[in-house]
């Protein structure tokens, strides 16, 4: 049995936005094998693009020209996937935001994660308090004319 409060939903959606999508794909990774093999169209391919990276690779970039306007949009942070998403994010470890996450509920999270994270600080003040006394406690039952 928990004693849990029920989930508040005060009826304030409106005033929050969700957070934009944006593709689970690494803008670094996409910009390497721009840099690396873009006129054969490698990062075209590596975000699901599989028939305009052909196209790419059959005329080497566009002579140039596409290569070079798929590393400006890359670079930008506007080049999209094969899902219509931006790469935005440098990391894959980053992630992307789930549709239907609101700014709302990520800025709750955090502030849940941050009480945790000072509660657990006391804890472990605490417990350290406690090992020195017990510590100490020890130590004068060793002492001989110490108190038992």
């Amino acid at each position: 049995m928990t004693n849990l409060p029920a989930q508040y939903d005060g009826g304030e959606d409106e005033a929050y936005e969700e957070l934009p999508a944006v593709s689970e794909r690494s803008r670094t990774v996409a910009l390497v094998l721009a840099s690396l093999g873009g006129v054969f169209g490698f990062h075209r391919f590596y975000t699901g693009r599989v028939h305009s990276g052909i196209a790419m690779a059959l005329t080497f970039g566009g002579l140039g020209m596409w290569w070079l306007y798929d590393m400006i949009t890359i670079i930008a942070g506007e080049f999209r996937d094969a899902d219509g998403l931006p790469l935005r994010n440098w990391n894959v470890a980053e992630g992307a935001v789930p549709p239907g996450i609101k700014a709302r509920d990520v800025e709750a999270l955090t502030q849940h994660i941050e009480e945790l994270h000072r509660q657990m600080g006391e804890l472990a003040e605490r417990v350290d308090f406690t090992e020195r006394m017990l510590t100490q406690q020890r130590e004068r039952q060793r002492l001989p004319g110490g108190s038992s």
